[in-house]
């Protein structure tokens, strides 16, 4: 055989080896893109409630672990989230203004609402409590605002169209007061940030209790009307109309939904904040 032959044949078997190789790494690729499409990324517009608190944090790693799916969260007031939501900007919203989230799912924006958690707003104030909330009006959260207000002390408002922000709303328009003036200040800001605006300015605000317990420790400020039954904070949950756009992740989102209201992610929900707090910061009741 001469030396051209075998030249040849040596060529023919390393291009069908490199070939092989090829092929298999191609199939490999194909296979990752396959996984990475079918478990993929999903945006969670959400209120600062939640992540403020340290809620997300502490469960959705469990999410990921369990599908393989990122989730990339937006902490921003529950109005804001459903802007989100009506402009497609979003797969999933966790927020809490009930009849703003049913009113969303009305206009054909998410297929559908969940319930998911419950805690309870306080109003919290400086340790002085300056307009004598706690003997006046320790329960009664129309009536102490009405006082703020008589009185003018100075009230820190979220002005920010979030859940908080519009729950505050309702119980001003109770009195049928217009909030306006010097001792009316709005942080335009989420809550974490307008405590400590409330904790400078020795003011009162409205708050959900799992973001002021999770500051706490770096606040003068303390719980001075809770118990209301109006101060009840629903959360809910809810699936963006995938017929917004072909960016939505309508699959991923979907298990999110199914995650969330599961019965292993709500009793992660229940024992969150237990361990350092000595009480549960949500209340964990999801129906299907």
């Amino acid at each position: 055989m001469s030396k051209k032959s075998v030249f040849l044949k040596v060529g023919l078997v390393m291009m069908l080896v490199a070939s092989m190789f090829s092929g298999c790494a191609n199939k490999d690729e194909e296979s990752q893109l396959n996984k990475d499409q079918k478990s993929g990324s999903i945006i969670l517009s959400t209120t600062t409630s939640t992540e403020n608190s340290g809620l997300l944090d502490a469960i959705l790693p469990d999410f990921t672990e369990k599908t393989g799916i990122d989730v990339k969260v937006v902490a921003v007031g529950t109005g804001k989230a459903l802007t989100m939501g009506r402009d497609g900007e979003a797969d999933v919203l966790l927020v809490h203004a009930k009849s703003s989230e049913e009113e969303f799912v009305t206009e054909g924006h998410g297929i559908e609402r969940f319930d998911v958690m419950y805690n309870d707003f306080v109003l919290v104030g400086s340790k002085d409590d300056k307009a004598n909330l706690k003997e006046l009006s320790p329960d009664d959260i129309v009536k102490a605002l009405s006082i703020i207000k008589e009185d003018k002390h100075k009230f820190i408002t979220r002005g920010d169209d979030s859940g908080t922000h519009k729950k505050e709303l309702s119980f001003w328009k109770s009195n049928n007061i217009t909030p306006e003036g010097d001792w009316y200040v709005s942080t335009g800001q989420g809550m974490g940030a307008t405590l400590n605006v409330a904790n400078e300015q020795l003011g009162y605000t409205l708050t959900d209790r799992a973001t002021y317990l999770s500051m706490k420790e770096n606040l003068d400020l303390e719980i001075i009307v809770e118990g209301d039954e109006n101060l009840f904070n629903q959360y809910g949950v809810i699936q963006v109309n995938p017929d917004k756009n072909e960016k939505i992740n309508a699959d991923s989102a979907k298990q999110f939904i199914d995650w969330i209201l599961s019965e292993e992610t709500q009793k992660l929900i229940g024992e969150f904040g237990v361990e350092k707090f000595g009480q549960n910061l949500f209340n964990p009741n999801a129906k299907k």
